[in-house]
């Protein structure tokens, strides 16, 4: 198993992308992220791309946008999964941690835990979701919009509140989410956020980006406490991805907390599915205990 590394966004999709697209949906994550590093280059301005390959064909992928995790493709060859954290333990000290599918994590974070002495923990269970057609919920009072350069203050509110509960184990990177929000709301139709109001005031949010040629990635989704309950977001995310569906992409696809029995309900009640179940670690390394 051989494994090469990439400095071009653009040249790694190509020789990724027989991988990447046999599985779109396990893909998601790591399509959408490719698919931001060449569309929008300012957003993650530092990054690491690797390869495996196995007779000449792509067998297992991997990504990290600093200062975030490594994250992972849905393999075609187990040893992909050690061939490429032999290379990232080589080529990037100081991984925070690590996203894949299960059971690609463990197999990832035992081998690297052996070779770095670093300290794995398991901190979020998501499950992978997808959408080909939507189920109409429970109507809600309110409508959509989609949301605008006048609504930068409120959406970096939400957007911190949503990443301090959904990630609370992930260090805050504003300038990032700056970037982001320039993307977002730049007004191109392959990114954006949209919120749910009520009366004219905004309830709920949801956004959507790039996952490839196979979908589009919903999220982030969030409702402030005290307008939960009410079907807003569900709304709201049936009505997004009824929005991308129209628009010719093929599917739709998100990512649930598994421990948020709620938010599973809401997705399912409006079409989407389980196809696979995703964890992240986090490392710590022996010098910092």
């Amino acid at each position: 198993m051989d494994v090469r590394t990439f400095d071009d966004a653009a040249t790694f999709r190509e020789a990724a992308q027989p991988l990447l697209d046999a599985r779109p949906a396990h893909n998601n994550l790591i399509h959408g992220i490719v698919t931001t590093l060449i569309d929008h280059p300012d957003v993650y301005p530092s990054f690491d791309l690797w390869l495996a390959e196995h007779g000449g064909e792509p067998a297992g992928a991997a990504l990290r946008t600093h200062p975030y995790n490594v994250v992972l493709s849905e393999p075609t060859d187990a040893a992909a999964i050690d061939a490429l954290c032999d290379a990232v333990v080589k080529g990037r000290p100081g991984v925070p941690g690590v996203v894949a599918n299960l059971p690609w994590t463990p197999r990832f974070v035992e081998r690297w835990s052996h070779a770095t002495g670093d300290r794995a923990k398991q901190v979020l269970a998501q499950g992978v979701y997808a959408l080909t057609r939507v189920r109409d919920p429970r109507p809600a009072p309110g409508a959509h919009r989609p949301c605008g350069p006048e609504d930068r203050d409120l959406l970096r509110t939400w957007m911190a509140d949503f990443g301090a509960e959904a990630h609370p184990h992930h260090d805050r990177d504003p300038e990032g989410g700056e970037r982001m929000l320039d993307v977002r709301l730049s007004g191109n139709h392959d990114a954006g956020l949209w919120f749910w109001e009520l009366d004219g005031e905004p309830v709920s949010l949801a956004g959507f980006g790039g996952a490839g040629e196979g979908g589009s990635r919903i999220g982030p989704v969030y409702t402030p406490p005290d307008h939960r309950g009410r079907g807003f977001a569900s709304n709201l995310v049936a009505e997004l991805s009824r929005w991308v569906l129209a628009r010719g992409i093929p599917a739709c696809f998100l990512y649930t907390d598994l421990d948020n029995p709620t938010s599973n309900r809401i997705y399912v009640d409006v079409g989407y599915e389980r196809v696979a179940e995703s964890a992240e670690y986090s490392f710590t390394p022996e010098s910092a205990r």
